[in-house]
Order: structure tokens, then C-alpha cells, then sequence
């Protein structure tokens, strides 16, 4: 199991019945200033990033400089996956 699929399922099984949105962010933990944008899923949102990532980093695609935070239930924002890794 890839770490975004592990990621993913944890997310579902810590998110109850509860909704939670997915952002992408730049090397800072700031919101991605091109990817702003809130995901339905960690997949949509990872898959985003790396095509993203794939047309204008030029640089090798791993690792790829942005990272994924899930919403939290009183309204802020937990790190799923630091940039870079």
C-alpha cells in the first residue's frame, strides 16, 4: 500500500461522519499560490499536485515540493503529508 493510500484510509476512518476537505500546500505549509483550492479527496488532491508538479517543476518528479492538509473538525488544518516527502 502506497503512503497516499495509507494516508487516505486513515483519513476515512478518522473522519466519522464527518466532511473533510483537502488543501494542497507550498514548501512553507502556506496554501499552494497556483493550487488553491479545496479537494473533495486526499486522491484528487494528490493527483493535482503531482500532474502539476510533472509540467512545471522542472526538476525530477520525487520528490515533489508540495504537501496535503486535511480540514479538522473545530475548523482549522492538520499536515497529512509535509512538502517534499
Amino acid at each position: 500500500m502506497s503512503q497516499i493510500s495509507l494516508l487516505a484510509s486513515l483519513a476515512r476512518r478518522s473522519s466519522g461522519l464527518a466532511s473533510r476537505q483537502y488543501r494542497l500546500v507550498d514548501h512553507q505549509g502556506a496554501p499552494h499560490p497556483i493550487l488553491d483550492d479545496l479537494y473533495d479527496s486526499i486522491d484528487a488532491a494528490w493527483n493535482e499536485a503531482v500532474v502539476w508538479w510533472g509540467q512545471n517543476s522542472g526538476q525530477a518528479p520525487e520528490p515533489v515540493g508540495i504537501g496535503i492538509e486535511v480540514s479538522t473538525a473545530n475548523g482549522g488544518w492538520r499536515t497529512l503529508r509535509p512538502p517534499g516527502c
